[in-house]
């Protein structure tokens, strides 16, 4: 009778699975969830007549460009975290530091966003938007750009529990925090519950509101749950760790850059695209609402991959390093591969969940929306992959190369060789999506070659070596 034992070398690829799947799914129900939050606001701003949704548009897009750059520099305390809690499982006050001085980080950036935010009218109409819609959009960014800090917040104490392998309470918060928001924005913006109606100023304040619930919701958790409380993270919160405070800039800035990189490019394919047609634009916006749900897989995976390559680059073990990083990308692939397949076999029943595919008046944008979602099958693969490539490596704290590849790949590759083929060979839009496929493409097989290359590039050497050696009162 056959042995049904498994082999031994078999058992560490399973038990890292196991370990990397448990912290994915957390994450990638968080991230859909946060994208929800998004939906309400959008559900709201809707009832208020489409000329408020153009100017929330505006307005939350010049938000968004700051809270992704926010996002990026506080993604350091991931790979920081998991790199001392691999040379130490207790590293109590090192981990203490990171947190706070990410913190420290997180609130010196807001300082020039709530500039250029609370000015945030100017900036549209310097830019050639309408002039009344600015004025919209002004009003809601007067009441949205508090959000920030507390959001920035939010996002690194939830890189905290994550890279503590807990990531679950960060999901409760999110999903607990989307019927919060729509219950705010609709007594702020309308007057209801006895407030007075704010109209776009309330959307914002809505917002803000909601990120303090966040990040005051996961503070409890942390204050509560022994796991959590024992590192005390709010203690001496005034201390400083300028050498940490410098690595968390080191780490995070380049990972803010290159985040900034990949949404300033998908807004300057938006441009592009409005000026082939107004139907190519249409499509686009359908087709990338599509696979933009499906990118909160990959990047859920590559921020899990962050914390399992990170504790075993703090050990000092490359066997666990190679292991961590290889079933991420693979994982990734395979989900790449699965969505891919849906694009192809089922484009109409996607499309039809944004517009009427039976009307006439649809047709041109239906038939362009099928095409990109055609070429979307290959951008949805590359996409994932450097998406979680960026996340094995992040785990390593290798960012400054990732960054000055994606900065290629985004915007000389990417829009490059859109532009030329969108405008000078006829293809139009779908000549612009091979660009952008083509761009993400080469950032996704240079970050591959990259990982396969770490040892030689002198990316895992031995042991991580520590920022500082936090003295016992930190």
């Amino acid at each position: 009778m056959a042995s049904l034992a498994i082999p031994l070398t078999a058992m560490p690829w399973r038990t890292e699975a196991r370990a990397l799947i448990a912290l994915a799914l957390p994450m990638i129900v968080g991230n859909i969830a946060w994208s929800g939050i998004a939906a309400t606001d959008l559900l709201l701003l809707g009832r208020l007549g489409p000329d408020a949704v153009a100017a929330g548009a505006l307005g939350i897009n010049l938000y968004t460009a700051c809270l992704v750059f926010g996002m990026g520099l506080t993604t350091a305390a991931s790979p920081l975290i998991a790199a001392e809690r691999g040379r130490r499982r207790h590293a109590v006050r090192e981990i203490r530091r990171t947190v706070r001085q990410t913190l420290w980080a997180a609130a010196l950036l807001c300082l020039p966003c709530w500039l250029l935010l609370w000015h945030g009218e100017g900036v549209l109409v310097a830019m050639g938007q309408d002039r009344a819609l600015s004025a919209d959009a002004g009003q809601l960014m007067r009441g949205l750009q508090w959000a920030l800090l507390p959001y920035l917040g939010f996002l690194t104490l939830r890189n905290y529990i994550s890279a503590l392998e807990r990531p679950v309470w960060g999901v409760v918060v999110v999903v607990l925090a989307i019927p919060f928001n729509l219950l705010v924005g609709w007594a702020l913006i309308f007057g209801h519950l006895g407030m007075p109606p704010l109209g776009m100023f309330g959307a914002g304040l809505g917002a803000s509101l909601t990120a303090l619930f966040m990040l005051c919701g996961l503070i409890a958790v942390i204050l509560i749950d022994r796991g959590f409380a024992r590192y005390r993270l709010f203690g001496r919160f005034w201390v400083a760790d300028w050498p940490r405070f410098a690595a968390v800039w080191k780490i995070g800035l380049p990972i803010a850059i290159m985040l900034g990189l990949e949404v300033t490019v998908f807004n300057a394919a938006v441009f592009l695209m409005g000026l082939i047609g107004r139907a190519p634009l249409a499509a686009h916006a359908i087709a990338i609402q599509i696979i933009s749900l499906g990118f909160m897989v990959p990047l859920g995976i590559g921020q899990a991959a962050t914390v399992r390559v990170g504790l075993a680059y703090g050990r000092g073990d490359p066997a666990a390093i190679g292991r961590a990083g290889w079933l991420a990308i693979g994982i990734g692939v395979g989900f790449a591969l699965l969505a891919a397949a849906v694009l192809i076999l089922m484009p109409g029943a996607l499309i039809a969940i944004f517009i009427d595919i039976a009307s006439p008046a649809n047709a041109p944008v239906v038939a362009l929306a099928q095409a990109f979602l055609a070429v979307a099958a290959l951008f949805q693969i590359v996409d994932c992959t450097q998406a979680v490539c960026a996340g094995v490596l992040r785990g390593l704290q290798d960012t400054r190369v990732p960054m000055v590849v994606a900065a290629g790949g985004y915007w000389i590759i990417g829009i490059g060789v859109g532009a030329l083929l969108a405008f000078y060979t006829g293809l139009g839009g779908v000549g612009l999506w091979w660009g952008l496929a083509s761009g993400l493409g080469f950032v996704a097989a240079v970050l591959t070659w990259r990982w396969h290359l770490r040892d030689r590039l002198g990316l895992t050497p031995g042991l991580a070596v520590p920022v500082t050696k936090a003295p016992a009162h930190a």
